[in-house]
């Protein structure tokens, strides 16, 4: 990065929004090929919310549309603070009983992922309590018949990928259509 500046792709197709807010969420993409084999197992195991593959920093919340310039400047530091890093996706787990969830598990880059997070929840505008800890994973199922998780568990019990996170991604929600990618920030101290 020239002068340790975290550099930004800007994705914005407009402003989705409702009204005076907007949904927003932060996620790492998972590169291809292995982006488009999660989403397709996520899609035939029946899940309605089939997103493509990814590993939540923040979940969907609802910001003030006023407050994003402020937000993308918080992103902005985080993402100057934090170096690139090497994700390792191994295997899968489940968050059964408590919710109805089937997950590829993060081997390594845990904690890059734990602190990316929190450093995100910092900002007053995106702060917001959990219901459950934070667990980095990539969802494959969730919300269906309790065969097709067994399926999903059981066919991506040997699944492995790992690559360089080089960056984070800004997500926007119109309630209309999907996600939108609105904007990446690149990791670089």
């Amino acid at each position: 990065m020239a002068g340790g500046v975290a550099r930004s792709v800007d994705r914005r197709d407009g402003e989705p929004s409702h009204g005076d807010t907007i949904q927003i969420g932060i996620a790492v993409d998972i590169p291809e090929p292995w982006g488009a084999l999660l989403t397709q197992r996520r899609i035939e195991a029946g899940d309605p919310q089939a997103v493509p593959a990814h590993v939540t920093l923040l979940g969907p919340t609802e910001i003030p549309v006023a407050a994003l310039p402020a937000v993308e400047a918080h992103l902005d530091r985080v993402a100057t603070a934090h170096l690139p890093f090497a994700l390792h996706l191994r295997g899968t787990g489940t968050f059964r009983p408590v919710t109805q969830v089937v997950f590829v598990t993060v081997a390594a880059g845990i904690s890059e992922c734990e602190l990316l997070a929190a450093a995100i929840n910092a900002a007053p505008e995106l702060h917001r309590e959990a219901r459950f800890p934070y667990h980095p994973h990539v969802t494959v199922a969730q919300d269906v018949a309790p065969e097709a998780l067994d399926r999903v568990y059981e066919d991506l019990a040997d699944f492995s990928a790992i690559f360089e996170v080089e960056a984070f991604t800004l997500f926007s929600h119109s309630g209309q259509a999907r996600w939108q990618p609105r904007r990446d920030f690149r990791l670089g101290g």
